[in-house]
């Protein structure tokens, strides 16, 4: 065989030298694109965060926020929290399993009450409920994944969830003038 068809034992299934090539080179193209699209964002950010003050939470202005976005942020705290663990923590044991359904529970929760979340663009959506509508697609299916012993496509799915639907958006909500920016850093 060629170097480039040589094929590698990835996740239990054959993907050859190419497939994982390809696979490289979109998760780059995402990532500079990504950081791209930001590019007049990030100095803000840098020099806003350099200067900015870290402080105790402001409890008024938590207080004074929309009982929709307590409940979705304390649904993505939680999201967090256990995802952290079920990461680090055995696979497929019953531990793994309760806490994967109150994961799943918490990431539902986050998905559709941020659709109940408008104000970016006065009273539509903006492009971040796009990865609502991802979540509350994907999570289902990476559910079957798993009741299917589907494991590879279940971890895949479920990582891609916590890394793109939580740590992703959680960055993008600490953004300079957002709420929760506002929150922290006052």
């Amino acid at each position: 065989m060629s170097q480039m068809t040589e094929t590698t034992r990835v996740d239990g299934g054959a993907m050859s030298r190419r497939s994982i090539m390809i696979r490289w080179l979109v998760l780059a193209a995402l990532t500079a694109g990504f950081f791209y699209a930001l590019r007049n964002a990030i100095p803000n950010m840098i020099h806003a965060a350099l200067t900015a003050t870290p402080h105790w939470p402001d409890l008024a202005l938590w207080n004074a926020q929309p009982l929709v976005v307590q409940a979705h942020v304390g649904a993505a705290v939680t999201a967090i929290v256990i995802g952290g663990v079920l990461m680090t923590a055995r696979k497929g044991v019953t531990f793994h399993r309760t806490l994967g359904w109150i994961w799943a529970a918490a990431m539902g929760t986050t998905a559709v009450v941020s659709l109940f979340i408008t104000g970016l663009n006065g009273d539509y959506w903006s492009f971040i409920h796009l990865f609502s509508g991802w979540t509350l697609i994907m999570l289902p299916l990476a559910l079957l994944a798993a009741r299917g012993h589907r494991i590879g496509i279940h971890r895949r799915t479920m990582m891609g969830l916590f890394y793109g639907g939580l740590i992703i958006n959680g960055f993008i909500a600490f953004l300079p003038g957002r709420v929760m920016w506002r929150l922290f850093f006052g």
